[in-house]
């Protein structure tokens, strides 16, 4: 989605939508050429502005008091820390290079992620992250 707007409901609507990208019209042209090629990878991109403010909606949430969903089983360790990374914001080329591994491993690892817990990008893989309790908000690690 590209738009003047970034207006809370514009962005919470698009996601809900089904988004996987949401960039304002000031972007660079470089900047919105590199935005396609992503979400045509099927990766997921937000402008800065954008991911500020949706961290910041997240944060205000109350906590859950809510076991992690069974599904968080499948995943191996690595799968696990790669899932973490992820949350935390972190591109594949600095999850590699933080788990010294190659970018083509974490993409493997980002697949596999996104498959066993049945999620369409790595913003689903984000929310999913802070709503099983994988992460949170302000902590620096995993829970």
């Amino acid at each position: 989605m590209l738009t003047t707007f970034d207006l809370d409901e514009y962005v919470y609507a698009a996601l809900r939508a089904g988004a996987s990208g949401f960039l304002l019209k000031d972007a660079p042209a470089e900047e919105l050429v590199e935005a396609v090629r992503v979400v045509a990878r099927g990766d997921a991109l937000l402008s800065p502005s954008v991911t500020r403010k949706v961290v910041e909606e997240f944060a205000q949430l109350p906590p859950r008091d809510v076991s992690p969903p069974v599904v968080l089983e499948t995943l191996t360790p690595r799968e696990r820390g790669v899932l973490v990374e992820l949350a935390r914001g972190r591109s594949n080329a600095e999850i590699a290079a933080r788990l010294v591994v190659s970018e083509t491993t974490v993409k493997t690892h980002v697949g596999h992620v996104l498959l066993k817990l049945a999620l369409r990008d790595r913003i689903q893989a984000v929310v999913f992250a802070y709503e099983a309790g994988v992460v949170r908000t302000g902590g620096i690690g995993p829970v």
